[in-house]
């Protein structure tokens, strides 16, 4: 999945469009849940070689929030790499360079996405029935 690919993904499904939130940069860019502002992932473009890949040049990454159990396991992944400035417990980052399959992208996107969302009270039984 590219950037552009991702971006009309992210618009396409969840109806947000990229937010440049950072002066003088407008390269990287924030998609957050419309209610609430949070972000549910940040593109960059990061030199491989911070992510520890012994390559020239840059990647476009994708960091999104992650349930920590699976931390491990997707970091053995082909494009998956422990979250780049983020917290490495909660987050991690996807390279956008067609390493990383597209479906775990979207599945992942979907966890991010849902992880930050706003948590809507609801009344159990007892609360209902003792107004």
């Amino acid at each position: 999945m590219t950037r552009q690919e991702l971006i009309n993904y992210i618009f396409n499904t969840y109806s947000v469009e990229p937010d440049y939130p950072f002066p003088r940069d407008d390269v990287t860019c924030v998609f957050r849940h419309i209610d609430n502002r949070k972000w549910f992932g940040i593109a960059m473009v990061i030199p491989y070689r911070t992510l520890g890949i012994n390559q020239d040049g840059e990647v476009d990454v994708l960091n999104i929030k992650c349930n920590p159990i699976m931390m491990g396991s997707l970091r053995d992944k082909p494009g998956f790499r422990p979250a780049y400035h983020m917290n490495k417990d909660k987050w991690i980052t996807i390279l956008l360079d067609g390493s990383a399959e597209q479906e775990d992208i979207t599945a992942l996107l979907a966890m991010s996405y849902s992880m930050t969302a706003s948590r809507i009270r609801r009344k159990t039984n007892h609360e209902i029935h003792s107004d």
